[in-house]
């Protein structure tokens, strides 16, 4: 049996696997560090930070394989990221 693979296929799913492990947990990161920003006292903002970066992150490997294409997965997950990445060091020491 003579089994033909489709490279271009195994590419594209490739990037989106890679999307949703990278991009997604950069996400989750920013989201976490931008929880700090809250006006919460900030061992709550952590702990509102942590639990709060599972659903991110669910939701963005979820967003990953839900759009029609990788190249928009990557530009979803850079339109999230940026303003939390702007937040985020916005809070830095």
């Amino acid at each position: 049996m003579n089994v033909m693979v489709d490279w271009g296929r195994v590419g594209r799913l490739l990037l989106r696997i890679l999307a949703a492990l990278c991009g997604g947990y950069v996400l989750a990161a920013l989201a976490s560090v931008a929880a700090l920003a809250l006006p919460i006292s900030k061992p709550q903002a952590v702990l509102t930070g942590m639990l709060a970066s599972f659903g991110v992150y669910a939701g963005a490997v979820i967003w990953v394989f839900a759009v029609r294409t990788a190249g928009r997965a990557w530009a979803g997950l850079l339109a999230a990221a940026a303003p939390l990445a702007l937040v985020a060091w916005m809070v830095r020491p």
